[in-house]
């Protein structure tokens, strides 16, 4: 019987995107009770590439998307998958602002690294630096946008092929071949040598 109320949640969640998307201010507030666990969830998976001492916590970085996500109404909301990969964009691009303002200030950690597990780079547990991370993904935006898109849903919001289809409008089969070639092209562009100085 979960799968019933897993499949009502769905179709709430749904439902309350549409009407925020029309300007329903009342649909925010339903929709928090909704998606506040998984949105958590998806905190945690970002945050378990962070280091041990972080100042920012999963539920500080939940908030300050949310609150990001909250603040727009240009975005088009598709369903519950695409809601939850542009929530984990941003909880991304929290954390790049994050480092790069501690990379800035010079700060301890402002150089932090991330643990890529083969699931995203066949490259084991090699650590990358996020800021590398996050310009390598924008690299890739710029010759292939879906395919950056697949690696945002899939490694940072950990959302299923059958999730990123829907989401994308493609197919299963077509978000795992897009997926493999993702994942070798990050493996190259992260593990290549840094240019030494002349």
């Amino acid at each position: 019987m979960n799968w019933i109320k897993d499949d009502h949640k769905k179709a709430d969640v749904t439902t309350l995107l549409q009407r925020i998307r029309v300007g329903d201010a009342d649909a925010l507030s339903e929709i928090v009770p909704l998606i506040y666990g998984e949105l958590h969830v998806i905190a945690g998976k970002h945050m378990r590439h962070e280091r041990q001492d972080h100042t920012l916590q999963a539920t500080v970085l939940v908030h300050e998307a949310f609150m990001r996500l909250a603040g727009t109404d240009k975005i088009d909301w598709q369903n519950r998958a695409h809601f939850f990969a542009i929530a984990s964009r941003e909880m991304r691009r929290v954390l790049v602002d994050y480092a790069r303002a501690a990379r800035a200030e010079k700060r301890p950690g402002a150089h932090r690294q991330i643990e890529l597990d083969s699931d995203v780079a066949a490259i084991g547990e090699r650590p990358v630096d996020l800021l590398a991370l996050d310009e390598a993904l924008a690299k890739m935006t710029t010759w292939d946008s879906r395919k950056s898109q697949i690696v945002e849903m899939r490694f940072f919001a950990g959302l299923g092929f059958d999730e990123i289809a829907e989401t994308l409008d493609i197919s299963t089969r077509t978000v795992k071949r897009d997926w493999a070639m993702a994942r070798a092209w990050l493996y190259v562009e992260l593990t290549k040598p840094l240019d030494k100085p002349l």
